[in-house]
């Protein structure tokens, strides 16, 4: 069964000036879609400056400050609240979206069994792409990594910088926990993969769509291509992966990563030998970097397990009785 196309409110937080012409071009990339956005929500995450530069500066877009906790949870909450559309869509303030990207984002809300979207994010290195770098885990850098669907396909969670739920979700399960994902430029996340759990645990029958032709360029700094951040965001991905087990369940919570670690990270491993082989001397360090970098998971999930809360419920799971007037529509 289908519905009429979705308004899409679109929430671009920010938290930082040094991201102000990123910031600026995310903006001017949602205004000129060929599906326009209901509206173009930016929230500033606890930076008085920032605010009062996006409010003088960003006229197109509404601008409000992060009024919850300060984090990018926190900050995507605030803009929840303050949007009217049917459906929430996200933007990292520092990814272009494609003129085509909010089309094809919301394209799959026309199912009413899919309560949530996400797209291609494809990495826009600020300078060349370490050779050693493995695609098997572009995630590191925040996006799509080999190994994720290559067409329009069911998916356990999204990822944060290009991705889009329909508002029910928050009105009956809850917004995003404020004590998981990032704060400032603390490597860690996974609040986007909690709330999906939390949705297809409520939902059993629905589900969240992987849809490749929605698509956005993040800019990846030169600096995330380093070594040193490459073994502390991993570190840090399992450390996150440990807080969403415990709060969803193991089994829930770490379904991908089983598929992800036995299938993809072994032939990750394989071609790189094979590329070696054939020449390409980069090959052996991409094989390495992908058994250094499941290593280095592996050790932040058995930290974070022993560390991990009890599974619980907090004020960020609970329907959110703000939204109430919107649900009204």
């Amino acid at each position: 069964m289908s519905n009429p196309a979705q308004t899409a409110s679109v929430v671009i937080c920010a938290y930082t000036e040094d991201r102000w012409p990123d910031l600026v071009a995310a903006v001017q990339s949602v205004l000129v879609q060929t599906a326009p956005a209901h509206e173009v929500i930016v929230v500033i995450d606890h930076n008085p400056a920032l605010l009062e530069r996006a409010t003088g500066g960003l006229p197109s877009a509404t601008v409000i400050p992060n009024d919850g906790s300060r984090g990018l949870s926190g900050a995507r909450n605030s803009g929840i609240i303050a949007s009217t559309g049917e459906v929430v869509a996200f933007l990292d303030d520092d990814a272009i979206a494609s003129p085509d990207w909010l089309e094809h984002l919301i394209e799959p809300f026309g199912r009413e069994d899919v309560f949530a979207v996400g797209g291609t994010i494809l990495a826009a290195w600020e300078s060349e792409a370490p050779r050693w770098f493995p695609e098997e885990f572009l995630w590191v850098v925040g996006c799509t990594y080999r190994g994720q669907p290559t067409s329009t396909t069911p998916v356990r969670n999204v990822i944060g910088a290009n991705m889009a739920f329909r508002r029910r979700v928050f009105d009956e399960v809850g917004l995003f926990r404020d004590d998981i994902g990032r704060v400032g430029t603390e490597p860690v996340g996974c609040e986007e993969t909690e709330i999906c759990i939390r949705a297809g645990q409520r939902w059993p029958d629905q589900m969240a769509i992987f849809e490749p032709r929605a698509t956005v360029r993040h800019r990846v700094p030169a600096q995330r291509g380093s070594v040193r951040y490459f073994r502390a965001r991993c570190f840090a991905e399992g450390r996150s992966k440990a807080q969403v087990a415990a709060y969803v369940g193991q089994a829930d919570g770490l379904a991908t990563e089983r598929d992800y670690t036995l299938r993809t990270l072994p032939k990750g491993a394989l071609r790189g030998a094979t590329d070696l082989f054939r020449g390409d001397a980069a090959g052996v360090g991409r094989s390495v970097a992908i058994v250094a970098g499941l290593g280095m998971t592996t050790i932040g999930y058995c930290m974070g397990r022993l560390g991990s809360p009890r599974r619980t419920e907090t004020r960020s799971q609970e329907p959110n009785p703000e939204l109430a007037h919107v649900a009204a529509r």
